[in-house]
């Protein structure tokens, strides 16, 4: 079973929220990416995914970057 790790962040993504701006992806490359339509999307798939430690500040810039706030960081304890 896996369990998740306790401190790890996880960008949450609300598609019914995003606009295909796209800032979001060109923020942290290396997890998110644009569809056929501009839209992000994980590149490991889902609507959540790990940050690893080393992307924290990419991916809290990637948050600041939407516009419609189609992004979430969140830690669990």
């Amino acid at each position: 079973m896996n369990h998740p790790r306790p401190g790890l962040s996880k960008l949450h993504l609300d598609p019914t929220v995003c606009d295909a701006h796209g800032f979001c992806a060109e923020a942290l490359p290396e997890v998110i990416s644009l569809d056929e339509w501009e839209f992000p999307v994980f590149i490991s798939g889902g609507l959540t995914v790990e940050v690893p430690h080393e992307l924290i500040g990419e991916a809290k810039r990637a948050v600041s970057a939407c516009p419609v706030l189609a992004l979430r960081l969140s830690k669990e304890d």
